[in-house]
């Protein structure tokens, strides 16, 4: 008992000497006690940290290694250089295209561009997973790279390109069985060999081709995969043409060094609107001829007005037939613009050549009749030629064609059977056709009837022109 009490004596006096000093410092052992602080923090940040990760671990299900792209299609197992069935048949790849749009069609290029999704559907049974509801994996193009796809190749293409805004325009659907479909958006710029003998009243037939590239026959085989029906288009308005007709076909290539390859072709009509060509160069090109026979109701003796009308008409012709020529290929053959348009300047060019005529005529008779003293001799040549470049005929005095004798007159009226000492019968006349220099001299005698047939047989002559140009085109 005396011991017990002992010791809680010598406690109180411990407790007693080590009070003070506890008081004055208010903390037994800072540093440990900050080194508990900090520990405890961390410790408990990373206890909620763990708890986040294993609750977005059970949300994101790629993290789990079951399902990851590589071992769902168990792509680390295989060699995707290869085709599937490799050294076997042929490979079946069915294609189907949606064309979007035709951005562009170049005459003088001779090219178009297009913008089309180009669909792939074949089997590769390597890429077949287990799937308890038979639904398919879709993937981007990041999954192309690591897998085999079919090198397709557009034939005669100059430039083509895979869009790739905002990311790579490829899509890769995987089915349980190994089906595979590939899908990618492209703009391709495209060969069309056109054929400019009717134009603008031209119908072109252009082709975009498909090819396997390193594939043959023996190890690909390219087919439409739903036939007619492969080929789709949306609704599509062209600035010069309209598409009369799309449809798909197929055929062979052969190449001497690789052998045959199976081609699908994407063929398209497309006939040209003739509207903008009519406002743009057969309207101005009729209005131009018409306007150069004008001149054949203005004076013969008006040399400024006619001979400026002539050349305005030639030189807006030549400006019309090189606008239009700077705008197209430069072929080898004539089109059907050219003969219009040259057709149209060979009118236009007679119309000049026709008033020189007129004027040559009128001044070679009129040069006659001075010869002959027909003109008074107040009369100053060399002055009215440099005026207005021809005689005026208020200044000469025209004789009228003699009368031929009554006599020759009664004996032309009898017929052969009739006695010529018979009278002559009634209502026979002269007629005689007049020699090829009789009819020159006449048109030379007067000139103004140059003039006068011009005025009927030019716009005939056009019409007619006019009337079999459009009959052989417009078929």
């Amino acid at each position: 008992m005396n011991a017990v009490l002992l010791a809680v004596k010598w406690l109180c006096l411990v407790w007693a000497v080590t009070w003070p000093v506890t008081m004055v410092t208010g903390i037994r052992n800072p540093g440990r006690r900050r080194h508990k602080d900090v520990y405890v923090g961390e410790h408990s940040k990373n206890k909620h940290r763990g708890r986040i990760d294993h609750k977005l671990t059970r949300q994101d299900s790629t993290k789990s290694l079951l399902i990851k792209t590589e071992q769902l299609l168990r792509i680390e197992e295989h060699d995707f250089a290869m085709r599937p069935g490799f050294g076997g048949a042929a490979i079946p790849v069915g294609i189907d295209v949606q064309v979007e749009s035709i951005d562009s069609i170049s005459e003088v290029n001779m090219d178009f561009t297009m913008t089309l999704y180009l669909r792939h559907y074949w089997k590769d049974e390597r890429l077949a997973f287990p799937s308890h509801s038979n639904v398919s994996r879709t993937f981007d193009g990041r999954l192309v790279k690591k897998m085999w796809v079919p090198d397709v190749f557009f034939v005669h293409s100059k430039r083509s390109f895979i869009h790739d805004t905002t990311m790579e325009n490829i899509m890769i659907r995987v089915y349980p069985d190994g089906s595979i479909l590939y899908s990618v958006r492209i703009t391709v710029t495209a060969l069309c060999s056109m054929d400019f003998s009717s134009f603008p009243l031209d119908t072109q037939n252009c082709s975009l081709e498909l090819e396997s590239y390193a594939y043959n026959e023996n190890d690909l085989m390219l087919y439409w995969k739903n036939g007619n029906d492969s080929l789709r288009t949306d609704e599509m308005v062209l600035s010069q043409f309209f598409i009369k007709k799309f449809h798909p076909s197929s055929g062979l290539a052969f190449y001497s060094s690789t052998g045959w390859y199976n081609r699908l072709y994407i063929n398209f009509i497309l006939r040209r609107h003739i509207f903008f060509f009519m406002l743009q160069t057969y309207f101005p090109t009729m209005l131009m001829v018409l306007l150069s026979w004008v001149s054949f109701w203005i004076d013969r003796r008006a040399v400024p007005a006619r001979v400026s009308l002539g050349i305005t008409t030639v030189l807006t012709m030549s400006t019309i037939i090189t606008g239009v020529s700077s705008s197209m290929p430069q072929v080898s053959y004539v089109k059907a613009v050219d003969i219009y348009l040259w057709t149209s300047f060979l009118f236009v060019f007679l119309s000049v050549i026709e008033y020189a005529a007129v004027n040559y005529c009128s001044t070679l008779e009129e040069m006659r009749r001075l010869k002959r003293g027909k003109l008074p001799t107040s009369y100053n040549a060399s002055k009215a030629m440099a005026f207005d470049g021809c005689f005026h005929d208020s200044d000469i005095e025209l004789t009228p064609f003699p009368h031929l004798p009554t006599s020759m007159t009664s004996n032309h009226h009898r017929t052969p059977l009739q006695n010529p000492e018979d009278p002559p019968t009634e209502g026979t006349r002269l007629r005689r056709q007049r020699s090829v220099q009789e009819n020159v001299d006449l048109l030379l005698s007067n000139s103004y009837l140059i003039d006068s047939y011009s005025r009927m047989a030019f716009p005939l002559s056009y019409l007619l022109f006019n009337t079999i140009y459009w009959s052989m085109y417009s078929s």
